[in-house]
C-alpha cells in the first residue's frame, strides 16, 4: 500500500500502485471536480504532485492541458496512476475542487502594508489619592497633545479598564476621536463585509497585522424581499416603512456575520474598531438607511456619491461604541462602492495596456482601462446566474448541478458536495446552454432542437431532462427549458454589450484587450471556454483571463487595513467616465446582437 497525503487539505489515504489520485481523492474524501467521472473528457481534475512515484503525461493529458498548465506542474488525477510504495504528496489547487470545498468568500490578494486609520497608544494613569482628585481622564499619563474627543460612551470605559488592568489601557483613535479604551496589549479588530444584492461576504482583521482571523459568508436577508435592486428599490417607493425593513434586515444580516466570524477568533464583537462595507449604490444607501427613490427613475441619481463616515453603533452594528463605518465613493446610480473596492484589489487603474474588468453578480460592473483612461458602466445580467427564474435553478448548495460535460450521447453532471442532484446553480446553468449549443440541441437564437430521446415538449415549453426522476434527490426531474436558455441568453447578452461599448468609446476592438479580469463567486467558477463559446465573453485566448473570486470583498478589506488605499479610491472615483446604457443610443441594437449564443455576435 502507498501513503497518499493531500494538501493543503490534510487529508491522507492509504492507496493500492495502480490507483488513480482520483481513486484515491475519492476514498478520502476530497471533493475533486471531475464531471465526466474519470473518463479524462472534462479536464477539471487538476492536481500537482510534489513527492512520490507517478506515471507519466499521457496523450489525454497533453491534449486537455494547456503548455502553461503542463509547465506549471499539473496533472490530471484521473490520468495519473500511483508507482510503487513511497509517500506521495499530491498539491490540490482551489479550483480542482467542487463548490462545497471552496469559499465564497476568498480572492486573490495583493500584498499591501498594514498602515490603518485608526491608531493606538499605550497608556497609563497615576491612582487617585486624596491628595489627588482629578477625574481618570485627566490622571492619564502621555496623553498624545491635541483637543481628544470622547463621547459619554466611551469614557464610561475608562474606569474600569484602568481599574481592571493596573491603571493601564491601550486607547484607540480614529483622528481625534477616540474610539475605544482597550485592556493593555490587546489588539484592535476591523470588520470588512461586501454587501452583494445575493451574497455578503464579511472578514475580521487584526488591524496590527493585517492578518484575517475570521472568516464568513450569508445569504443578504434583504433578499426575501425581492431577489434583484429594482425590486427592492420598488418596495421603498411603494410602502413608507419598505427602506426601514430593509435597513433592519441587513444590520442583522451583518451583525450575524460579526458574531460569527468573532466566534471564530474567541473575541467580543465590541474589539472591532474599524468597519468598512461596499456595496453597490442601492446596497449603500439601504444599509445607511439613505432615500432611494431617486435611484429608481432617470437620471438614477445617488444621495451622495463621497465616501461617507457614520457612527457604526448608530447604524446598530454591535462593534464599539466608538467605532465608525465607511464607506468608499459611489460613481453613479449603479456602480458603487464595491466596484471601486474590486478596481482597488485587482489594481486595474495601475495595468498596462489594455485591460477590462467586470464583476458578475445581479448587476455586472465593467471597466475598461485603455492604456490609462477608464470608462465603467453596469449591465442588468439579472439573478439568472445565481439560480433565479431558471425553472430548477438554485444556489450553490448540497445537491447543486456545478459542472456539466458531453457524455456518451448526454449530459453528465457533477453536484457540490456529490450529493444527489436537486438543481442547477450558476456554473452548472451556463455549462449546460454552453454544452447543448455544442451539441446542436440548442441553436444560436436559444431555440432548442427536438429528435434527442432527453428532449421533450414542443415549441416554446420544450425542455431538456438532464437527470430523471429516480436519480434525483427530491424525486423529481431536473431539467433545463427553453425559457432557462432565454434567461441566460438575456444576462450575457446584457454583459457582452455593455463590454463591447466599453470598448467601442475606447476607439478599440474587443480583439485589443490584453487582460480580462473576472471577479466575483460566480465569476470565480464558471468555465470560461463555456462562457466564450456562447457569447458571454470575447472570444479572447484563454491565457487572457484572469479569475479572482470576491474581490470587492478583497477590496473591502485593502481599505480597511491601509489608509491610503481610501484616499486611492476618491481619486480612481474622479477618473472613471461613466457610461449610462439606459440611455446609449447604440445599446438596443448591441444587446440585441449579443444575445445570440455565439463567440461573435456581431454584425459585420
Amino acid at each position: 500500500m502507498t501513503e497518499v497525503a493531500f494538501q493543503p487539505i490534510g487529508r491522507r489515504i492509504e492507496a493500492r500502485p495502480g490507483d488513480t489520485l482520483l481513486e484515491a481523492a475519492q476514498d478520502a474524501g476530497v471533493a475533486l471536480s471531475a464531471v465526466c467521472g474519470g473518463a479524462g473528457i472534462c479536464g477539471d481534475c487538476r492536481v500537482r504532485v510534489l513527492q512520490g512515484a507517478v506515471t507519466p503525461l499521457n496523450p489525454v493529458e497533453e491534449d486537455l492541458l494547456s503548455d502553461a498548465d503542463l509547465a506549471s506542474g499539473l496533472r490530471l488525477a484521473c490520468q495519473t496512476e500511483i508507482v510503487g510504495e513511497s509517500l506521495i504528496v499530491v498539491d490540490v489547487p482551489p479550483d480542482s475542487l467542487s463548490a462545497a470545498q471552496r469559499s465564497q468568500v476568498e480572492g486573490e490578494e495583493i500584498p499591501l502594508a498594514v498602515a490603518p486609520l485608526i491608531h493606538s497608544y499605550d497608556l497609563s494613569a497615576d491612582p487617585p489619592s486624596v491628595d489627588d482628585l482629578r477625574g481618570d481622564w485627566e490622571r492619564v499619563r502621555d496623553l498624545p497633545a491635541g483637543e481628544w474627543r470622547v463621547s459619554a460612551p466611551v469614557m464610561a470605559e475608562l474606569p474600569g479598564t484602568l481599574r481592571g488592568h493596573g491603571w493601564r489601557t491601550r486607547m484607540v483613535t480614529l483622528e481625534r476621536d477616540v474610539v475605544r479604551f482597550l485592556p493593555p496589549e490587546t489588539t484592535p479588530l476591523g470588520f470588512a463585509v461586501d454587501v452583494g444584492t445575493t451574497g455578503l461576504a464579511a472578514y475580521l482583521v487584526d488591524l496590527l497585522t493585517g492578518v484575517t482571523v475570521g472568516i464568513a459568508g450569508a445569504t443578504n436577508p434583504q433578499i426575501a424581499y425581492g431577489e434583484d435592486v429594482m425590486a427592492r428599490l420598488t418596495l421603498c417607493m411603494r410602502d413608507s416603512g419598505g427602506l426601514s425593513r430593509l435597513q433592519k434586515a441587513i444590520i442583522g444580516g451583518l451583525n450575524d456575520l460579526l458574531h460569527e466570524v468573532c466566534a471564530q477568533a474567541s473575541v467580543a464583537p465590541h474589539r472591532v474598531v474599524d468597519v468598512v462595507a461596499v456595496g453597490n449604490t442601492a446596497m449603500h444607501h439601504l444599509l445607511l438607511g439613505l432615500p432611494v427613490e431617486q435611484l429608481g427613475s432617470a437620471p438614477y441619481v445617488p444621495t451622495v456619491s463621497a465616501a461617507m463616515y457614520t457612527s457604526a453603533r448608530a447604524l446598530g452594528l454591535d462593534v464599539a461604541e466608538g467605532a465608525y463605518a465607511y464607506l468608499p465613493p459611489n460613481v453613479a446610480g449603479f456602480v458603487g462602492g464595491d466596484h471601486m473596492a474590486m478596481l482597488l484589489a485587482t489594481e486595474t487603474a495601475g495595468q498596462p495596456g489594455v485591460t477590462l474588468s467586470l464583476d458578475i453578480g445581479t448587476n455586472t460592473e465593467v471597466t475598461l482601462n485603455a492604456r490609462g483612461k477608464l470608462w465603467s458602466c453596469s449591465t442588468a445580467s439579472g439573478p439568472a446566474f445565481e439560480g433565479a427564474h431558471i425553472r430548477d435553478g438554485m444556489r450553490a448548495a448540497d445537491g447543486a448541478i456545478e459542472r456539466l460535460v458531453w457524455k456518451d450521447g448526454s449530459l453528465a453532471w457533477l453536484t457540490i458536495n456529490h450529493a444527489a442532484p436537486v438543481g442547477l446553480c450558476g456554473s452548472g446553468i451556463l455549462d449546460a446552454v454552453h454544452v447543448l449549443r455544442a451539441a446542436e440541441l440548442v441553436t444560436e437564437t436559444g431555440r432548442m432542437v427536438a429528435g434527442h430521446p432527453n428532449v421533450h415538449g414542443k415549441g416554446h415549453t420544450m425542455w431538456y431532462e438532464i437527470v430523471p426522476a429516480r436519480q434525483t434527490g427530491h424525486g423529481r426531474a431536473v431539467v433545463i427549458s427553453r425559457s432557462d436558455v432565454n434567461e441566460v441568453q438575456l444576462a450575457k447578452g446584457a454583459i457582452r454589450a455593455g463590454i463591447k461599448l466599453l470598448v467601442e468609446q475606447a476607439g478599440l476592438e474587443e480583439s485589443a484587450i490584453d487582460q480580462m479580469i473576472v471577479a466575483g463567486a460566480f465569476g470565480n467558477y464558471i468555465d470560461l471556454a463555456g462562457a466564450v463559446a456562447i457569447g458571454m465573453f470575447p472570444p479572447l485566448p484563454l491565457e487572457r483571463f484572469r479569475q479572482v473570486g470576491n474581490a470587492a470583498g478583497i477590496g473591502a478589506k485593502r481599505l480597511l487595513i491601509n489608509a491610503h488605499e481610501r484616499e486611492r479610491a476618491a481619486v480612481l472615483a474622479g477618473r472613471l467616465h461613466y457610461i449610462e446604457l439606459t440611455n446609449h443610443p447604440h445599446f438596443t441594437d448591441r444587446f440585441s446582437q449579443a444575445v445570440i449564443l455565439s463567440p461573435n455576435p456581431w454584425e459585420e
